[in-house]
């Protein structure tokens, strides 16, 4: 307990998912930076001011998180932070190849980092924010997948 870890990700939107595993990784670890990547090829339906807004408002309560936003290599972020620990949630099988991949660069770019993988419970392990998006825009009720802050977004955001 007590070690600081950076658990990386785009959060474009926070879901329940997203929550079990930062919940998880302060319980194993005591304080984690939730990093939220500002990634310019990616195209994001919310700003980063607005992801890290929405997760500072989903995580209040949770003792031990920070949330900021970052551009580059998660690396050169963990360096800056002063930590070696990168936490990454893994949902279903399909996960695992991509996320291996990342870990394997990061290794080979920074080999004194490492990344723990983490599973949210079995409850939240098929969310995926593109996957909540998509039913979002149906007006389809997503309350059981996402924190009210983040439904009601949304569903601003989508008309809905």
């Amino acid at each position: 307990m007590g070690r600081v870890v950076i658990y990386p990700g785009s959060f474009d939107p926070v879901t329940y998912g997203h929550l079990d595993v930062l919940k998880r990784a302060t319980d194993i670890f005591g304080r984690v930076i939730i990093a939220v990547a500002n990634n310019t090829s990616k195209k994001y339906l919310f700003s980063i001011e607005e992801r890290v807004e929405l997760l500072k408002e989903a995580a209040v309560g949770m003792r031990g998180v920070t949330v900021e936003s970052f551009d580059g290599l998660v690396i050169d972020y963990a360096r800056r932070k002063k930590t070696n620990v990168l936490i990454r949630g893994l949902r279903m099988t399909s996960d695992f190849e991509y996320e291996f991949q990342i870990a394997l660069t990061n290794r080979r770019l920074a080999e004194d980092i490492e990344t723990v993988f983490l599973m949210p419970s079995e409850r939240h392990s098929f969310l995926s924010s593109s996957l909540l998006k998509e039913v979002a825009k149906f007006n389809a009720d997503i309350s059981s997948f996402v924190p009210r802050c983040v439904e009601k977004r949304l569903k601003q955001k989508l008309g809905g």
